[in-house]
């Protein structure tokens, strides 16, 4: 029994892995807001989170930290790659850093409002309350790495759209990137519940 779960979960990560990779490469081919590629991956994240635990979102969050890494580096990703030139080290650490540590947070919220139980109620509260802390790590994360590891790019950046660094930060950087992830998260709630119903009931 524990051999046949095992390999439902790595077969589950894996799925939940490659539909991440899919999906944030195609926003950073396809889906251009500003300067950066929007994250449509923090779904999979949240559903691999909440099924397989805080661990596994960690995991898949650090599988979107790398792809956006390597998006940097290829200039899928402009404002990245920017930021790739300047400095590799420091780009790569705020890409991946930010992917785990939202993915490791969904987890958390998740089961500390869920717990144990099945119940749709609290099922659907755990995923709108992932849904919201994900983005907030993600985005929160990256705007306090821009801000104290590149700030010289924030400034050009918030110049160049005429705006002053903490305006274009909250009404420019937040209000679309930030917003963009938290409506898709929220709107796709119901169906990661379904999902993950499904699954924990198997």
């Amino acid at each position: 029994m524990r051999a046949h779960e095992k390999t439902r979960r790595l077969t589950g990560l894996a799925l939940m892995t490659a539909i991440v990779i899919v999906l944030q490469l195609v926003a950073s081919a396809l889906v251009k807001v500003g300067v950066f590629a929007p994250t449509l991956t923090l779904a999979p994240i949240l559903i691999g989170a909440a099924i397989y635990g805080p661990k596994a979102g960690a995991y898949l969050g650090g599988v979107f930290g790398v792809v956006v890494t390597i998006t940097c580096i290829i200039g899928w990703d402009a404002g990245g790659n920017a930021l790739w030139n300047a400095n590799p080290f420091l780009t790569a650490l705020i890409c991946i850093v930010k992917g785990v540590a939202a993915g490791l947070a969904a987890g958390l919220v998740y089961r500390a409002v869920v717990g144990d139980s099945l119940a749709h109620g609290r099922m659907i509260a755990g995923s709108v309350a992932a849904g919201i802390v994900s983005p907030v790590v993600n985005t929160g994360i990256f705007l306090l790495g821009l801000f104290f590891l590149f700030p010289s790019f924030l400034e050009a950046w918030a110049t160049s759209a005429g705006q002053t660094v903490l305006t274009y930060m909250i009404f420019t950087m937040v209000s679309i990137n930030f917003a963009l992830e938290l409506v898709i998260n929220l709107v796709l709630s119901t169906v990661i519940v379904r999902v993950i119903g499904a699954r924990m009931l198997r």
